[in-house]
């Protein structure tokens, strides 16, 4: 069980597993600021309605082969996830989260997620009864908000200076979006997104996504931390 806010980390509410690993990189490395390339976060960044939802429906289209998968999700060992996704005060959203992992070797069956989405008025109900003392700064927190911080982090660190779309791209890349996918998101075409792309690897001084991730996890974690002024 984990909370969103507007500008702070997630705050854990609960967790629990009988594999170790499920949860052995929560705090130094999710909370730390890996959530900011997660999918389930995205649905609080984008204030998705209540409901129940489950990771292959809302993944982007190239999440398993993207870097914060190898870092840091496949090494949770799941399989299989869902949540079921409140709003118990302005600016906080909390996750119950589901997932299956590498002791039970299977996915969750049509019928375990229908019977969650027929829950999830009630889970949903207790969601915003349970936490409504949760309290988040207020502030607008948007990816644009992100793109800021990051463009900002990397010219006073690394003195490479990019432009709002390419961190933009640089950051829809990290979680996962092919480019026919950011384009569709950005409503620009495929091949406009590959020279974005070009233009990015050529001042970041890099080849790969594997760099884009080395270079860009650290200033997500900065960004993370960051405190309204």
């Amino acid at each position: 069980m984990i909370a969103y806010f507007q500008q702070h980390q997630p705050r854990v509410l609960f967790a629990h597993a009988y594999e170790r690993r499920v949860h052995a990189k929560l705090d130094s490395d999710y909370v730390s600021g890996a959530y900011l390339l997660d999918p389930f976060h995205a649905l609080h960044v984008e204030k998705a309605p209540e409901d129940l939802y489950q990771l292959r429906e809302i993944a982007p289209d190239q999440f398993q082969r993207n870097e914060y998968f190898a870092a840091y999700y496949q090494q949770t060992t799941l399989i299989d996830e869902i949540a079921f996704v409140g709003y118990p005060a302005d600016g906080v959203s909390v996750h119950i989260c589901l997932g299956r992992d590498a002791m039970s070797r299977r996915r969750f069956s049509v019928r375990d997620v229908a019977t969650a989405r027929r829950l999830a008025p009630i889970v949903c109900g207790m969601i915003r009864q349970r936490w409504s003392d949760l309290r988040s700064s207020g502030d607008d927190y948007s990816d644009q908000a992100l793109v800021e911080r990051l463009t900002e982090n990397l010219l006073t660190t690394h003195g490479i200076k990019l432009s709002p779309r390419q961190a933009e791209i640089a950051l829809l890349i990290l979680r996962g979006h092919s480019s026919v996918s950011i384009g569709l998101r950005l409503e620009i075409s495929s091949q406009t997104v590959k020279v974005f792309r070009k233009q990015l690897y050529r001042k970041c001084s890099i080849s790969s996504q594997a760099e884009l991730f080395s270079l860009i996890m650290p200033l997500l974690s900065e960004s993370a931390s960051h405190k309204p002024r």
